[in-house]
């Protein structure tokens, strides 16, 4: 009689934890955003639909959840494998739009690429896709801001000079990486 009314005890506080947990849970996001140093992130995805909005970062302390949800979100869209993002992408593009005063999300293009993803892309592109591309090591995205002419995201991303910068007008989009400091 005793060991069942211990663990209903346990069931109990332990239903009731997970009540309150997911209550505050969402309360808990524009916590953290409104927190002064908070980095946040919106994203809107071209050929998946989605979209995220979400505190990467407190200070220079990254949050692991955050991070895997980004890199599930930056997945290959061709074939649905997960990478992982470095996090300095994250904060160079946080910076890009602090630098930008813009409020809107980036429109993802690209962001990681399986290898047989890449090959196929530089067999059937014509040239354009690298053979070893920074997406593949998650170091690298392809995005637009709505409402940003391409110009001005990627003058303010290659005054960072944090990483490199390629401009594709006629495909509508900038691409930022991580890797060394170049322009094309």
């Amino acid at each position: 009689m005793r060991l069942q009314e211990n663990s209903r005890r346990r069931f109990l506080g332990h239903a009731a934890r997970l009540a309150l947990a997911s209550a505050v849970l969402p309360l808990a996001r524009p916590a953290l955003a409104a927190l002064p140093n908070s980095r946040h992130l919106a994203f809107e995805h071209t050929h998946t639909g989605e979209r995220l909005s979400i505190v990467y970062a407190l200070g220079e302390r990254y949050l692991p959840n955050a991070l895997q949800r980004l890199n599930v979100f930056l997945r290959d869209h061709y074939s649905g494998a997960v990478g992982t993002i470095d996090p300095q992408l994250f904060d160079l593009l946080f910076h890009v739009r602090e630098d930008l005063a813009c409020d809107q999300p980036f429109q993802v293009i690209s962001g990681y690429r399986c290898p047989e993803t890449n090959s196929r892309l530089r067999r059937t592109r014509g040239g354009g896709v690298a053979r070893h591309s920074l997406h593949m090591e998650g170091k690298a995205i392809d995005v637009r801001i709505g409402g940003v002419p391409l110009a001005d995201l990627r003058e303010v991303a290659m005054a960072r000079e944090t990483g490199g910068v390629g401009f594709y007008s006629d495909a509508d989009f900038v691409h930022l990486d991580t890797g060394r400091i170049r322009y094309w």
